[in-house]
């Protein structure tokens, strides 16, 4: 069951979710158009086939809440309540985008919802310490959101950062996305542990994994999560397996995984799928779910639209921002 403080008005359900989930996959493949005309340079990487854990952790959090996320971050941002447009724009390197197109796909960041990411593997946790430390001192019962892939588990920022959090009882919730795969790596090759949850019983924390591909799952444990982190037990690591459809990045060959597991994956672990199959099961129609795909698709097409016509930044403009200036 969800955690007992969230009334009934307020559980998420699977009709909503999965919407969640169709806007999630439709603006990631919008993003894929920018890479073969070079309108995004540099690697994208794209979330498709991990959009029942954002979507699941998103009803739970609150907008003075603070998420940090990695160089997969569109989903996240999308979850935590950015603009759309605007995160669009950043990836997408446009005047109007979040940080003036400063950031692009990989740094974008959004004082108003406390969203932000990093492209160095494993740093969204000591950022995410330090507003959960903030967040602690100032009594606001705001918790903080750090999310890393499974290969940010194996690095020492990682076991720093979640031991101080732990040790300090922190506000913090960890949350993986564990993919199976640290860019061509296979998990199960690198990690002494069956699964990254299993170790925050070292650190005396709450820790669980649970199948990121069901998204009814991954609400019902993050809401316990993020019930057990805002109580001010100390943090939670929750654990979210899936499958990343693409290559680590947009031009990556993926030779290391088979034709066949590919394939396997998109068959059998796709948590869109599986919510409109649960749909179907109760009583939905497909006219019903085509309906929503296609309202969807058309909104992110016109948002997509919006942010090509948007003007690049001013060249002129490329060294602003970048030192500041010592008072006189």
């Amino acid at each position: 069951m969800y955690s007992t403080d969230q009334s009934l008005a307020n559980r998420p359900e699977l009709a909503r979710l999965y919407r969640t989930m169709l806007d999630m996959r439709h603006f990631e493949e919008a993003c894929l158009e920018g890479v073969p005309t070079r309108e995004i340079h540099g690697e994208l990487h794209t979330g498709i086939g991990q959009e029942g854990i954002a979507a699941g952790l998103a009803p739970w959090l609150r907008r003075e809440d603070a998420l940090v996320s990695t160089h997969r971050n569109h989903l996240h941002g999308l979850a935590k309540g950015v603009d759309r447009t605007a995160l669009m724009a950043e990836v997408f390197e446009k005047e109007i985008g979040l940080c003036r197109g400063r950031g692009g796909h990989m740094h974008p960041f959004d004082p108003q919802t406390n969203f932000s990411a990093t492209g160095i593997v494993g740093s969204s946790l000591p950022v995410a310490v330090g507003y959960a430390y903030a967040f602690k001192m100032e009594g606001n019962g705001a918790i903080a959101v750090a999310v890393a892939g499974d290969g940010a588990s194996q690095t020492g920022a990682f076991h720093e950062s979640f031991n101080i959090a732990a040790a300090w009882k922190l506000p913090l919730l960890l949350l993986v996305e564990n993919n199976g795969y640290g860019i061509s790596v296979r998990f199960s090759d690198v990690s002494a542990t069956r699964t990254v949850a299993e170790r925050a019983a070292g650190y005396g924390a709450w820790g669980r994994t649970v199948d990121g591909v069901d998204v009814e799952a991954v609400a019902e444990a993050a809401a316990e999560a993020v019930e057990y982190v805002r109580s001010g037990n100390g943090p939670a690591l929750l654990e979210a397996t899936c499958a990343r459809f693409q290559g680590h990045y947009e031009g990556d060959h993926d030779t290391y995984r088979s034709r066949e597991e590919r394939k396997s994956m998109r068959a059998e672990r796709d948590p869109i799928a599986r919510a409109g199959a649960r749909l179907l099961d109760q009583g939905a129609t497909e006219a019903e779910l085509e309906a929503w795909r296609i309202a969807s698709k058309d909104e992110t097409q016109a948002i997509l639209d919006r942010v090509r016509a948007a003007p690049m930044p001013d060249a002129s403009e490329a060294m602003d921002g970048l030192f500041a200036e010592w008072p006189a």
